[in-house]
């Protein structure tokens, strides 16, 4: 539904900024967005904002331009001033003309118009600030949807202003020099490479979304004696001595701690050249399977329809043996670090699912199979 605004973009349009200020994962569902822009608009120069931590990714992203990345750092008033005031005049150099804000923040709010671009599309708000939606040239309210996938979601709001793709699941395509930069780094931690590589992703940023040490240890143990296939444990900044603690847990030859060990985009290229991904709901899902990984990811109180990789090649396992699964909430009760759909999650649950994926890997659909306790 169209609150504001013609229904298309009819201005010239050689510069465009997609705003997408949320976390990794969300960058990498925005992929599709930026594919979209670029198949309209194929002349035109496309940058995305993002937060720093995703800058690489976006980097690395065949259909946009450049980034702007956007630092999150503590200063004092007087240099957060002059912070912003050279940032902003290195913005509005680019002579923007068209903005598309993926986000129904504040910040995407302020960017998008001290941009100076004439057309500024975003998703309506209803978070009671109205000053927001004035903000925007155009505005798009999306019908109530459940079980809308993101990417498909955030495809809406171009698609509503006549921008549209043929590929909504997004893709991370790796180059050449950074698949052969995985390659050393796996023969320096003598992976052998003869044989498919397991990914292992544990940890969330959210405790509430993990299961426990002892579980990751019990499946890894499982799949090293079935199928003696190679497992990476991997995760991110902050997470070494708690993967650590994994791979002494196991106490075997053949798993490796590769915490910090690569940048974002140097991630997305080591779960390239794995064969299965299995982690919990965290942004190494978004990122395995636009590298066209297949991925049995264990979901808590969140909704996989809405978040989790879509097609046959992606299974996701959650515990709906009890009613309040999901309940999208942040834990129990709200307490941010645990959910009882986890806890009690067994790992025999899980090893039929991992089971299936490596005895047999290739087949694809277009439709998501969600497989559940």
């Amino acid at each position: 539904m169209i609150v504001k605004g013609d229904e298309e973009i009819v201005s010239r349009v050689n510069s465009i900024l997609l705003i997408q200020l949320a976390d990794i994962g969300d960058a990498v569902l925005s992929f599709s967005s930026v594919r979209a822009l670029r198949e309209r608009y194929p002349q035109s120069k496309i940058m995305v904002a993002v937060r720093e931590k995703s800058a690489e990714l976006i980097a690395l992203c065949p259909w946009a331009d450049g980034v702007i990345p956007v630092v999150e750092k503590k200063r004092s008033a007087w240099r957060e001033l002059v912070f912003q005031w050279g940032f902003f005049r290195r913005l509005r150099r680019y002579n923007f003309d068209l903005v598309v804000d993926l986000r129904t923040g504040t910040r995407g709010a302020i960017l998008a118009f001290l941009s100076g671009a004439r057309e500024r599309v975003g998703f309506y708000s209803t978070d009671g600030r109205p000053w927001r939606d004035l903000v925007y040239s155009k505005i798009f309210r999306p019908a109530l949807q459940p079980g809308l996938h993101m990417s498909r979601y955030l495809l809406d709001l171009l698609a509503a202003y006549g921008v549209a793709t043929d590929h909504p699941q997004p893709e991370f395509i790796v180059p050449l020099a950074m698949q052969e930069q995985v390659d050393e780094l796996l023969r320096q931690a003598n992976v052998p490479t003869n044989k498919p590589l397991v990914a292992v992703q544990p940890f969330s940023l959210w405790r509430y979304k993990e299961l426990s040490t002892e579980k990751y240890v019990q499946l890894i143990g499982w799949i090293r004696e079935k199928y003696q296939l190679p497992v990476l444990v991997v995760g991110g900044p902050g997470e070494e001595e708690r993967v650590q603690a994994i791979v002494e847990g196991c106490g075997q030859d053949g798993v490796y701690n590769f915490v910090g060990q690569t940048s974002i985009g140097l991630y997305g290229a080591l779960l390239h050249r794995c064969r299965l991904f299995i982690g919990v709901d965290s942004a190494g899902q978004h990122l395995a399977a636009a590298a066209g990984v297949a991925t049995v990811v264990i979901y808590g109180p969140s909704c996989p329809l809405t978040w989790a990789p879509q097609g046959e090649r992606h299974l996701v396992v959650q515990n709906n043996d009890l009613d309040c699964v999901p309940c999208y909430q942040a834990g129990c009760d709200g307490n941010r670090l645990r959910s009882r759909c986890l806890d009690e999650l067994p790992v025999a649950e899980l090893i039929p699912f991992v089971d299936r994926q490596l005895g047999s890997l290739g087949a694809e659909s277009d439709e998501k199979t969600v497989a559940c306790r």
